[in-house]
């Protein structure tokens, strides 16, 4: 199935290929789709960045292209793609083989739409990679929505980012040297996203780390209910003033600042 309003395409690596949706011109926006699979909700994210200045490319990881979200499918899907060796869902201190092949995704694409580098965003599932791959220099711009690896069954799990130390050395001396920043967005009471998750973000990337971090505590003015999690999908509220809103407006500005760059020769 083809999303409405995007071309497919295939991206090989070893022996496989990786179906990719693209949409859009100007610098490129790699989108990561979260638990269960490729949802019109991320389809209408993708869009909107689009629509910002970008081409979005959207590689369907796992799932249904186009199926919509229920809870017994995301269960379905978890469970998985949680044991698929690609990912390493259950490790707090090294990321999957899935983030080689999504950096090397990073590299065509940047050759191929040119700009000053790459934005990369994961959700849930998927919201760690966006940190792995800031380990390639051509990404420029990693936002992590709800990361949720790895599974925050532990303590240590709580505050594991699901990247090999030698990769977060690279990130934090990116950060020093080429003014790199990270951006990650949650709710507060988020249990897959864990406040310890942002903590350590914060103790490893200092002010290279900008938070978002949405209340969702009870009786919180907005109304946002404690079970909130995906920030710019199925949890979005599209109203001008609200904090969902407010977060997808700041992703999208952030990929403006880093992104759409002149430079004088």
């Amino acid at each position: 199935m083809t999303l409405d309003g995007f071309s497919l395409e295939e991206f090989s690596y070893q022996d496989k290929a990786l179906p990719v949706y693209v949409r859009g011109t100007g610098p490129a926006i790699i989108i990561m789709h979260e638990i269960p699979c490729l949802t019109p909700e991320t389809a209408e994210f993708a869009r909107r960045v689009a629509a910002a200045g970008f081409t979005v490319f959207l590689p369907s990881l796992f799932g249904e292209v186009g199926r919509s979200f229920t809870p017994l499918y995301a269960l379905e899907m978890m469970a998985k793609t949680c044991i698929r060796r690609e990912f390493a869902a259950f490790e707090a201190n090294k990321s999957g083989a899935i983030a080689d092949v999504l950096r090397d995704l990073c590299r065509v694409v940047h050759a191929r739409c040119g700009g000053v580098g790459v934005g990369a965003l994961g959700m849930c599932f998927t919201g760690n990679f966006a940190l792995s791959l800031a380990v390639e220099p051509s990404v420029l711009a990693p936002v992590l929505c709800q990361p949720s690896l790895p599974a925050a069954f532990t303590a240590k799990m709580r505050a594991g980012l699901h990247i090999a130390p030698e990769e977060l050395s690279v990130v934090k001396n990116r950060i020093k040297t080429e003014d790199l920043s990270v951006l990650g967005v949650r709710f507060t009471h988020d249990v897959m996203c864990p406040k310890a998750r942002f903590d350590r973000l914060r103790d490893e990337l200092g002010a290279g780390f900008e938070a978002i971090e949405i209340d969702s505590s009870p009786r919180n003015k907005h109304g946002i209910p404690l079970t909130a999690h995906s920030v710019v999908t199925l949890d979005l509220v599209d109203q001008e003033g609200h904090p969902t809103k407010k977060a997808l407006d700041r992703i999208i500005a952030y990929f403006q600042e880093k992104l759409l760059v002149t430079t004088t020769a």
